[in-house]
């Protein structure tokens, strides 16, 4: 989702404007765009459209080219023939980079998010014209001549972002109030988009993930660090606070570790990659990786499997507050950290459904098991929505 003014007044605008729902146009050419090839009467059914509002609304988008009709399938009980809709094969390509504290990772899709080739820069400072730099330098070696040169870019940070240009907050670099959309686009000579990296990923996978044919449900990530965000309605929920870690320091274990903060028990201090591996070296002596963490708790080593193990209570409990207090029934997780359930799936899925009301729906968990290049992908998602959006407004 000039300098910008980081007052609580600008952030508050800008997010009002971004919750604003799409139009009935933009709603059916998104639905191509995720689900096509896709039948007429499937998408009168996703869109809850009549026939004549779905005729009006497709006759802009097909005369424009932005969707397209393909060879022709029976549909109904007399057979006729129907064109499903589609939209047109495009060879132009988009980048999607997620800055860390210390590396550029940058990810080339296609249109559908689909991705071709990767590479990544390491960060010889965080002065704003060395990261430009390395993200010029990606951009180099990534893009091609001719039709499949990159079209659009995408960057991601872990921390607040405005008007997807301005860099507001991150601690990580240290940045405030950084044009870093209008230094890029200078720069590189096509559009940019900054967006916070939850954000973008939870666009990513709302638009195409594993939550393309989900309307309501919560998102969780875990790794560096904890996200959380909810798709309500088939659109992400953004506020003011998106880029601060409202869910990361959610109590969950009483008696568990401390997080930097001094919260005992939280989210951050019970799922973080960094904070298993420090109680694994507290435990052992022994300087351990999350995978080495996870690899010693499955061959049953005692400390390591009772952390693992109070890290599973602790996720599982997380995913039903989620689910229980945003009232959705169904919960994607993902980041570098979800290899936990390789581990421990019982033990989540116990403490999941245990902590559910046994009246409500069932608890639905989706994994993303991509770790963490499903970052860079969100980065490069959120590229390809802004071109498709200017597609849409131009007609």
């Amino acid at each position: 989702m000039s300098l910008a003014n980081s007052s609580s007044s600008t952030a508050n605008a800008t997010e009002s404007r971004r919750l604003t729902a799409m139009s009935p146009t933009t709603s059916l050419a998104r639905a191509v765009l995720i689900h096509g090839p896709i039948q007429r009467g499937e998408l009168l059914r996703r869109l809850q459209l009549t026939p004549p509002t779905l005729t009006r609304l497709s006759k802009p988008l097909l005369d424009s080219g932005i969707i397209v009709e393909v060879g022709e399938t029976l549909s109904g009980s007399v057979g006729r023939p129907a064109k499903p809709l589609d939209i047109p094969p495009n060879p132009r390509r988009f980048l999607g980079v997620k800055l860390t504290s210390e590396t550029a990772f940058g990810v080339v899709s296609d249109q559908r998010a689909r991705a071709f080739a990767r590479a990544d820069q390491v960060l010889a400072s965080h002065e704003v014209s060395v990261v430009v730099d390395a993200i010029a330098e990606l951009f180099a070696e990534l893009d091609r001549e001719g039709e499949e040169a990159i079209a659009g870019v995408g960057v991601t940070v872990g921390g607040r972002v405005l008007s997807n240009r301005v860099v507001d907050n991150v601690r990580f670099l240290e940045w405030t109030s950084v044009d870093l959309g209008g230094a890029l686009e200078q720069r590189l000579g096509v559009p940019v988009t900054v967006e916070n990296d939850l954000i973008a990923l939870i666009e990513g996978e709302h638009w195409f993930g594993l939550g393309r044919n989900m309307r309501d449900f919560a998102v969780i990530t875990i790794g560096a660090g904890i996200g959380y965000g909810l798709v309500w309605d088939d659109a992400v929920v953004r506020t003011p606070e998106t880029g601060i870690e409202l869910g990361g320091h959610l109590p969950l274990e009483p008696g568990g570790p401390r997080c930097f903060r001094g919260h005992e028990g939280c989210a951050t201090a019970m799922l973080t990659v960094e904070s298993i591996e420090t109680q694994a070296r507290e435990a052992t002596g022994r300087q351990l990786s999350y995978a080495d963490v996870l690899s010693g708790a499955s061959a049953g080593e005692p400390d390591l499997l009772a952390i693992v193990h109070q890290a599973a209570h602790a996720l599982g409990r997380f995913i039903a507050l989620a689910a229980n207090l945003a009232m959705v029934h169904e919960v994607l997780l993902a980041g570098e950290g979800t290899g936990i359930l390789d581990v421990a799936r019982a033990e989540v899925m116990r403490v999941m459904n245990e902590e559910r009301d046994p009246e409500a729906r069932p608890l639905s968990l989706v994994v993303d098991e991509t770790g963490f290049g499903i970052w860079a992908k969100g980065a490069a998602a959120v590229a390809i929505q802004t071109s498709f959006d200017r597609s849409i407004s131009s007609l």
